[in-house]
This record gives structure tokens, sequence and C-alpha cells, in this order.
């Protein structure tokens, strides 16, 4: 089992920035890739960011590259999400998950919520206008 905690959500006004974090707690947790998932009222859940185990590699949603970054200490079992440059429609409520970090000739999408096994409860992010 592997829990998954978020935090660093709140009201910023539009252009801010953010860092939200996902702390990790039970399996190692190097072995687990987390990424970063969004759900906004009346859409679907949509993926953000990813990064590996070791932190080698990391993938973002096209339309949020530049913008967000994503980054892991495996030594305090967290994981960051910075988000700059804020904007209305970035509102959303925030999860991480965790899914076994894939080897190299993974083919699977990062993007497909089926993969992940752990879900932490979400943290809300509100950009003001």
């Amino acid at each position: 089992q592997v829990q998954l905690v978020e935090s660093g959500g709140g009201l910023v006004q539009a252009g801010g920035s953010l860092r939200l974090s996902c702390a990790a707690s039970g399996r190692t947790f190097s072995d687990y890739a987390i990424s970063w998932f969004r759900l906004a009222s009346g859409k679907e859940r949509e993926f953000v960011a990813g990064i590996t185990g070791s932190g080698g590699n990391t993938y973002f949603a096209d339309s949020l590259k530049g913008r967000f970054t994503i980054s892991r200490d495996n030594a305090k079992n967290t994981v960051y999400l910075q988000m700059n440059s804020l904007k209305p429609e970035d509102t959303a409520v925030y999860y991480c998950a965790a899914f076994p970090s894939p080897s190299s000739g993974w083919a699977g999408s990062w993007h497909a919520t089926t993969y992940y096994d752990y879900w932490g409860p979400g943290t809300q992010v509100t950009v003001s206008s």
C-alpha cells in the first residue's frame, strides 16, 4: 500500500504561483512513478504531469508545458508540482497518483488513469481573475 496526501492548494490571483506537494508513505517511494491530475467542475479528470521513480524523466500535458514543472525528492518521499502564471482555467482539485515506475520500453500512457493504483484525496486550487 502507498498512501498519498496532497498539500499546498489555495486561492491565488491570476498570474500568481503555487507549489503543490504530494507526500507518500508505505512502500519504497522511488519504486513508484507519480503523476498529477486535476478535476475541474463539469470536466473530466485531466493529466497534468508525471515523473518516473528516479526522477529522470518527466511528462506534461501539452497545454501546460512551460508553466508547470514537476520534481521529486525521494529522501523526503515527496513530489512537487510548481505552477506558474496561473490562469482561472487552472482552477480544479489537484490529485497525485502513483503506479510502479515503468521500464524504458513501456508503451502505456501516463494520461490513462487505469494504470494508477493509488490516489490522494486531492487539494483545491482556485485562481481568481
